[in-house]
């Protein structure tokens, strides 16, 4: 998967929250991620159902979208190493996202709550990690080429790879 490539809507979805794409009301997805891009050594499958968000968009005097805001009752997230098929699920309580639209055409989100989020080998720091968070993250994304760079996070993280190897 080349960076330009990189499915935005896959962020939106782990963070339960609008990140690049507007964020459906309700998740019902499934994404595998071959080894190398969401864990380093198998093929991660990871399952979303339910949740109920709600995403507003703010724009300045000249109609530009500034600033998007989601919150709302998050997914059951299920991440699958596929070679052993050991689980692990998240019940995501709840999250809210808000993303700052930068005049550079990046973007900064910083999601409080249950976020997960899965770094690719083109990112900073590199990946492939996969990481579930409880508490607050701050990332921005280069849309231009696709990398996300996480800026900081406080609160609880599991490692969703050294859980599932």
């Amino acid at each position: 998967m080349k960076n330009g490539a990189k499915p935005f809507a896959l962020v939106a979805l782990l963070t339960a929250t609008a990140v690049a794409t507007a964020q459906p009301a309700r998740a019902d997805d499934s994404l595998i991620l071959p080894a190398g891009l969401g864990c380093a050594n198998f093929d991660l499958q990871l399952q979303s159902s339910g949740g109920n968000l709600q995403t507003k968009d703010f724009y300045d005097r000249d109609g530009s979208k500034v600033r998007t805001i989601t919150a709302g009752k998050g997914v059951l997230l299920t991440y699958t190493n596929l070679a052993n098929r050991r689980s692990i699920s998240f019940n995501t309580s709840g999250s809210v996202s808000k993303t700052t639209y930068n005049a550079d055409g990046s973007f900064t989100v910083s999601a409080s709550g249950h976020n997960g989020l899965i770094l690719f080998p083109t990112d900073v720091p590199a990946g492939p990690t996969t990481t579930q968070y409880i508490g607050t993250i701050v990332y921005t994304v280069d849309p231009a080429t696709g990398v996300f760079t996480l800026t900081s996070t406080a609160g609880q993280a599991v490692d969703v790879c050294a859980a599932l190897g």
